[in-house]
């Protein structure tokens, strides 16, 4: 509830930072960093505020949960210095990240999704030798120049190409997801060959998910590495959760503070 905005009330610091539960230093150091107007003084030089200056504190701390404290502290300071628009226009940065951030989400959810009905590891076909002598050598039909691998690994897990098939993507695709950590197949220690394992299978389907959605590589990675270190997509699903219960409670603490603003910036229109 705003404050009754009587001519001429005076308000001490202290009386600002009890409302909050804040010190009377947190309240000056407010106004020193432009989150507060600049207090008025007595003839002994002592601070005053004012209802409005109590409404710009309820704004900025209403901001806070929603935008982090150095967004807020640049809203209010834009405000302040009677540019509205750049606050606006930071107000919709963050409310962009809000949305970038959910749409990530999104895609990780419709990911695990779809791993969730795929089948593990990937079915092994019948090593399809070539025909000739150089078929029994280790490079045969292992990486050849062009990377391709024509048989599959057996139980313990799928060659290149039978995964690269499976996925529809090319096996130089899977060698670029490699070399940027997103999957990590152990190597045949008689022919070389690279030999993806079920957490591979379970990586690459998840990262051809999201590439699908967009993604970036670099962006994918710190994903596929949460999967690791949660031991499989089953715990991953408590950080989703938590990570979705914080985006929902970001977009109820951004219309909190919107509210606060506007109260803020009407009085001082």
């Amino acid at each position: 509830m705003a404050p009754n905005l009587q001519s001429g009330r005076q308000l001490r610091p202290i009386d600002l930072a009890r409302g909050h539960g804040l010190s009377t230093q947190a309240v000056r150091n407010y106004e020193e960093a432009g989150i507060l107007p600049a207090a008025g003084r007595t003839p002994h030089g002592y601070r005053t505020y004012t209802p409005l200056h109590a409404l710009a504190l309820a704004a900025f701390l209403a901001l806070v949960p929603g935008h982090g404290h150095h967004t807020a502290t640049s809203i209010m300071r834009a405000v302040n210095e009677g540019e509205v628009d750049e606050a606006f226009r930071l107000i919709d940065e963050s409310h962009a990240q809000s949305l970038d951030d959910r749409r990530t989400l999104r895609a990780v959810e419709n990911a695990l999704r779809d791993l969730g009905s795929a089948t593990t590891p990937a079915a092994a076909p019948e090593h399809r030798a070539t025909s000739g002598p150089a078929a029994s050598g280790p490079t045969a039909s292992g990486p050849t120049a062009s990377g391709s691998v024509t048989a599959a690994a057996g139980a313990d897990g799928t060659f290149i190409g039978p995964l690269a098939d499976e996925l529809g993507i090319r096996p130089a695709t899977l060698r670029k997801w490699e070399r940027a950590g997103l999957v990590r197949p152990r190597r045949d220690p008689l022919t070389g060959y690279r030999v993806y394992g079920e957490a591979d299978v379970r990586d690459a389907r998840l990262a051809h998910q999201l590439r699908r959605g967009g993604y970036l590589l670099e962006q994918i990675a710190p994903l596929i590495a949460q999967v690791r270190a949660a031991g499989g997509l089953e715990p991953l699903e408590a950080a989703l959760h938590d990570w979705r219960g914080r985006l929902s409670a970001r977009a109820r603490a951004m219309l909190s503070g919107a509210a606060e603003l506007e109260t803020y910036l009407r009085e001082r229109r």
